[in-house]
């Protein structure tokens, strides 16, 4: 008789709740997905899986950084162990806590402010930053009506621009911009250096780029003041990050798809864009009856949205059950693995080919 024990597997984490108080109203349907109690009606974020913190804190500052159920930063543990978290070493161009990514939960019951994040190019010459922060939104619900703001409509003038942000002329910015009405299952990507803001009534998962870069074109709205807007760089040299010429509708096609969420499907199903990919992916994967192809092997964040069941690897016999509301960091040493059950769950990762193309510098 063999004696050989199955291969042991790093195991995927379970993540504590991480909401995240901000200036504006929301946190309700984050806490019913979660199953948790809402603390405030000022807790509209949720990030999960971060080894990041949120920028308007001091130095060192932990807010943001995800927690396991046990109350260990996820941060530490990939910095402690960055070859079977993310698959890289302990250099790979960035610090070791890198995971190329962050997730949240947006719930918006208000809406939120014009605003700009800038790209890779801008926040390396100017921020000594690696990332910039190209986003996405996968709409998880929305009240009737609920429309999204992305890019201009037009090309504005950049004098113009100046004088309407220092005036704080919210009418006159959103009437320059594309309104995109949103429904559950539509996914929206973000180009840095693109001007967006999200109306209340919307939920949604975020996934952009690891980091907390935002330029307020809008800060009348929020709790900031105009010094806080700009990056601490003045907007005479921060505004050469904000596009000012039209994103046309022929193009607006090439950042929107839609799908069925309630859908079960025999391969992961991804739910963003084309254009996303060297960024960030997100997939769903909702078993059909024919089983499912396997998730790649690569550090992830799963957020377990319906039903029950586990999450298997390909090889070993350590699966992990999970329920709704469940959220998870998947190693990269977890291998390839399927979802087993009923539920359907969101898994995010950071881009293709990731990190050698950061370190390459070949997304721009």
């Amino acid at each position: 008789m063999s004696t050989t024990q199955p291969t042991r597997l790093a195991q995927p984490t379970r993540l504590a709740p991480n909401l995240i108080e901000h200036f504006y109203r929301g946190g309700d349907r984050i806490a019913g997905l979660r199953g948790i109690e809402q603390q405030s009606e000022f807790q509209p974020e949720e990030w999960l899986g971060a080894t990041v913190s949120r920028a308007d804190q001091e130095p060192g500052g932990a807010i943001g950084l995800a927690r396991t159920v046990d109350g260990v930063l996820l941060r530490d543990l990939v910095a402690a162990d960055p070859e079977q978290w993310t698959g890289t070493g302990p250099d790979h161009g960035t610090d070791a806590a890198d995971t190329g990514i962050l997730v949240k939960l947006l719930d918006a019951r208000q809406r939120l402010p014009v605003h700009v994040h800038p790209d890779r190019a801008f926040a390396a010459s100017h921020l000594d930053c690696a990332y910039g922060k190209t986003e996405a939104w996968f709409i998880l619900d929305a009240e009737p009506g609920s429309a999204v703001h992305l890019g201009w409509s037009e090309d504005v003038d950049p004098d113009e621009l100046d004088r309407r942000r220092d005036a704080q002329d919210s009418e006159w910015m959103l009437s320059h911009m594309n309104r995109i009405v949103v429904e559950r299952g539509m996914g929206i990507l973000v180009p840095a250096g693109t001007a967006h803001a999200i109306d209340g009534g919307i939920f949604l998962a975020e996934v952009q780029e690891p980091t907390d870069l935002s330029i307020l074109l809008e800060w009348s709205v929020t709790t900031s003041t105009r010094d806080e807007s700009h990056l601490g760089l003045g907007f005479e040299t921060v505004m050469g990050a904000v596009s000012t010429t039209a994103l046309p509708q022929s193009e607006i096609e090439h950042l929107v798809v839609l799908h069925n969420l309630d859908a079960r499907t025999d391969a992961p199903v991804s739910l963003l864009p084309a254009a996303a990919d060297p960024y960030f992916q997100l997939f769903a994967v909702a078993p059909g009856t024919d089983g499912i192809a396997p998730v790649d092997a690569g550090f992830s964040v799963a957020l377990a949205l319906t039903g029950a069941g586990a999450l298997v690897p390909e090889v070993g016999t350590d699966a992990v059950d999970f329920s709704a509301g469940e959220v998870f960091a998947v190693p990269a040493g977890f291998g390839p693995w399927t979802v087993s059950g009923s539920g359907t769950v969101l898994v995010a990762g950071p881009g293709a080919g990731w990190p050698a193309t950061l370190a390459s510098g070949g997304i721009r």
